[in-house]
C-alpha cells in the first residue's frame, strides 16, 4: 500500500502536463490535440492496449494487473474545455481567447494520467483497469459521456464498475466529499415559443402581445416549484434565456422563452414536463395566444451505488484519514454526464478539494496543483482496494 508522499514525487511532472493542458484548451469533440497528448503520454508509459476515436476524440486504455485474473473497472476522466474568456492571469492562462479551462477538466486528465503512469509501473492488483479519457461533457445532449456508452465502450471492454471524480472549490486541499445515492441532478432543456400577434407599441390593444404572456409564463412556472411541488423533494425551473422584438416600438409576433430543469427523482422530470405544458398552454390561451413546447430529456441524476460508494471512501480515507472524507456531502443540482456510464453500470462519483477558489465556470477559476498528488493517490488506492492482490 502507499501513502500520499508516494505521490509527490509524480507531482512536478504532472503539473507540467496539467498546465499545458491549461494553456491548449479544445472544445466539446474538438479534443484532438488533448486526445494526442494523452495517447502519446500513455504509450511512454508503457501501455500498449490504446483504443482512440471513441465519440471523435475519446480514449480508453486498459492496463493489466500482474495479481491474477480479475474484473476490469473503469476510472474516468473528462477533456474538454468551456468557450469562456480567461481572467485568471496565471502565466499558464489560456493561449486561445474564449475558451479556458474552467471546469477543472485539465486537472482530471492530468490526476488520471499521473495514476496511470503510477499503475502501469507497479501493476500492483489483479485483474484490468480501463482509463476513460473522455470529450465533451460540458455540452447538452449527446454528450461525450452518452456516445462513449452507446458506442459500447462498458461491453466492448468488459467494464463491471465505473468511478468518476470532480474538483470541488469549497473542500480543503487533501479532502474529499462524497454521499450514498443521488448526488447530482437530472439536467432537461426547454424552449417555450409563445405565438400573439404583432403591431406597433403605440396600439396594444390591436394586438396579441406575447410579451405580457411571456413574462406571466415565467412566473407562472416558477409555483410548479413552490405550490405543485413536495417542499421536501429537488425540483429547480430556471429560465435563461428570453427572445423578443429588437425594435423599441415593437410588439413581436413571438417571444422564444428558454431554460433549464433539475431534479432528483425520475418522477419530477415526468411532472415538470407535463405541467410546464399545461400551464404555459392555459397561460397564453387565457390572452388569446397559444405556444409551441419542446422538452429535451437529457443527463439523468447522477446516482451512487451502494458498494462501489463505500469503497470509494474506503479508499480516499486509506489516503487522507477519516476526517478528511465527508461522507454525507450536500447534494448539488449541478448535472454530470458521468450520470450515463453509472446508469449502466454501478459506480461512484466522488469530490476533490480545490480549497478556497472561486467556483467552476468562474473566469477566475484554475485548479488548484496542490490538489494532484492527492487525486493520483485516491485513483491508485481505489485500483488497490477493488482489485486486491
Amino acid at each position: 500500500m502507499t501513502d500520499v508522499e508516494t505521490f509527490r514525487e509524480l507531482q512536478r511532472e504532472v503539473t507540467e502536463w496539467r498546465r499545458y493542458l491549461h494553456e491548449n484548451p479544445e472544445l466539446d469533440f474538438q479534443e484532438h490535440n488533448t486526445a494526442k497528448f494523452v495517447a502519446e503520454k500513455l504509450a511512454s508509459f508503457g501501455i500498449n492496449h490504446i483504443v482512440t476515436g471513441i465519440a471523435e476524440t475519446g480514449i480508453v486504455a486498459l492496463i493489466q494487473g500482474e495479481g491474477g485474473d480479475g474484473p476490469t473497472i473503469g476510472l474516468r476522466a473528462d477533456m474538454d474545455a468551456l468557450p469562456i474568456i480567461e481572467a485568471s492571469n496565471k502565466p499558464w492562462s489560456s493561449k486561445k481567447p474564449g475558451i479556458m479551462h474552467g471546469c477543472g477538466h485539465d486537472g482530471h486528465t492530468a490526476m488520471l494520467l499521473g495514476a496511470a503512469k503510477h499503475l502501469a509501473s507497479t501493476r500492483n492488483f489483479k485483474g484490468c483497469v480501463a482509463l476513460i479519457f473522455q470529450p465533451a461533457e460540458e455540452v447538452e445532449f449527446p454528450s461525450g459521456g452518452f456516445r462513449m456508452v452507446q458506442e459500447g465502450i462498458l461491453d466492448r471492454f468488459s467494464i463491471s464498475q465505473v468511478f468518476g471524480m470532480h474538483t470541488r472549490p469549497g473542500i480543503e486541499i487533501g479532502g474529499f466529499g462524497i454521499r450514498h445515492g443521488a448526488t447530482m441532478g437530472s439536467q432537461d432543456d426547454f424552449d417555450i415559443i409563445v405565438k400573439g400577434a404583432g403591431g406597433h407599441a403605440s396600439t396594444p390593444h390591436r394586438t396579441v402581445d406575447p410579451v405580457t404572456i411571456g413574462a406571466q409564463i415565467i412566473l407562472g412556472l416558477q409555483t410548479l416549484v413552490s405550490r405543485k411541488t413536495d417542499p421536501m423533494e429537488s425540483l429547480v425551473i430556471s429560465v435563461t434565456k428570453l427572445k423578443a422584438s429588437q425594435a423599441y416600438n415593437q410588439i413581436p409576433d413571438q417571444v422564444e422563452i428558454s431554460g433549464t430543469v433539475r431534479a432528483l427523482a425520475s418522477n419530477l422530470r415526468d411532472f415538470a414536463e407535463r405541467e410546464m405544458l399545461a400551464a404555459a398552454q392555459g397561460i397564453a390561451r387565457g390572452f388569446g395566444g397559444d405556444v409551441d413546447f419542446r422538452y429535451l430529456r437529457s443527463c439523468p441524476v447522477t446516482f451512487n451505488s451502494p458498494e462501489e460508494t463505500e469503497l470509494a471512501i474506503t479508499a480516499a480515507r486509506s489516503l487522507v484519514g477519516h476526517d478528511s472524507v465527508d461522507d454525507n456531502m450536500k447534494v448539488t443540482m449541478g448535472a454530470e454526464d458521468f450520470a450515463y456510464m453509472s446508469e449502466a453500470r454501478p459506480g461512484a462519483y466522488i469530490f476533490i478539494g480545490n480549497g478556497p477558489t472561486v467556483p467552476t465556470h468562474h473566469p477566475a477559476y484554475d485548479f488548484n496543483d496542490e490538489a494532484l498528488p492527492y487525486g493520483i493517490g485516491y485513483w491508485v488506492k481505489l485500483v488497490e482496494t477493488i482489485l486486491p492482490v
